[in-house]
């Protein structure tokens, strides 16, 4: 599937002129990107080719003890909140299906918890999960945000009183900061000894679906990983021409701040298939918070 930039509707609304004239701010904002203007470079525009190879290995040999472990009956409880959970959750449920979790497969189920307080909610997948074959992945950089917290607290209880304390260490998976100082969870999980995954410093958590946090659980989900990365890889390359001409996404970046300039603030994302209704929430933190928060979204 490819996705292809469609102007004409935009009616004359963005002048072919307005259009040239946004090409000197596309240079300047791509030096910005790249780390050029006294800023580090921006983590996962390249993170297709520079990724740690020999953490993806490891990444793909987890997800295939989880599905030993677990089998087609059992499941993966993934905890995380915003970045740590919508780009995978959108991703196993765009490749396989909205109903990922209900349809016959050979892959463990995918949970995802820890992105609400609600009670009702948490006791919901509890139930759905106590009886079965079950691991964990827990996804934080700090290990102190509340809601993956709590939930954490309470599905780290469940398998070590369903498997006792060694046999949790071949179920718990922990994806957050290489810094046990400034990670409570990395420091926890270093002195329980269950298997670490980590969060990249310069790769915001809401652009981390090539990286173990996202990766892990879509490979659990049957998902081909390489093949994801390979396509990553092909738009990494098909994307970084600077001419807004050949390049449909700083082509459409150039328009949306054209339009913006002409207070025409409000854009629609609007997604007709079921299995894209993630992928619309992901968006929303994409773009939303991304540019909500004083231009520090990248």
């Amino acid at each position: 599937m490819s996705l292809k930039l469609n102007t004409k509707y935009l009616n004359g609304a963005v002048s072919d002129a307005e259009l040239r004239a946004m090409q000197s701010r596309v240079n300047e904002a791509v030096k910005t990107l790249d780390g050029v203007k006294d800023t580090q470079p921006v983590g996962w525009r390249t993170l297709p080719a520079d990724h740690s190879k020999e953490e993806f290995s490891q990444i793909v040999a987890a997800s295939e003890k989880i599905k030993s472990l677990c089998g087609k009956d059992g499941a993966l409880v993934v905890i995380g909140i915003g970045g740590s959970y919508l780009g995978a959750r959108a991703a196993i449920e765009f490749v396989k299906s909205q109903n990922y979790n209900l349809i016959k497969k050979d892959t463990p189920d995918v949970f995802f918890v820890g992105n609400t307080l609600s009670a009702e909610a948490l006791d919901e997948i509890y139930d759905l999960v106590k009886d079965r074959s079950v691991c964990l992945n827990v996804i934080s950089k700090s290990g102190n945000t509340t809601e993956p917290a709590l939930a954490f607290r309470i599905f780290r209880k469940l398998i070590v009183e369903k498997y006792g304390k060694e046999g949790a260490r071949d179920r718990i998976f922990v994806t957050t900061d290489k810094n046990g100082k400034s990670s409570k969870l990395k420091a926890f999980a270093d002195a329980e000894g269950y298997e670490t995954f980590i969060v990249p410093d310069n790769i915001g958590g809401r652009y981390s679906v090539l990286t173990p946090v996202g990766l892990l659980p879509i490979a659990v989900a049957g998902i081909d990983i390489q093949a994801m990365m390979d396509g990553a890889y092909a738009a990494m390359n098909a994307y970084t021409d600077t001419d807004i001409e050949a390049n449909d996404c700083y082509k459409y970046a150039a328009i949306r701040n054209v339009l913006y300039e002409k207070e025409k603030s409000t854009e629609i994302f609007v997604a007709y298939d079921p299995a894209l209704a993630l992928t619309a929430e992901w968006w929303k933190q994409l773009y939303g918070e991304s540019e909500g928060k004083d231009h520090k979204g990248i």
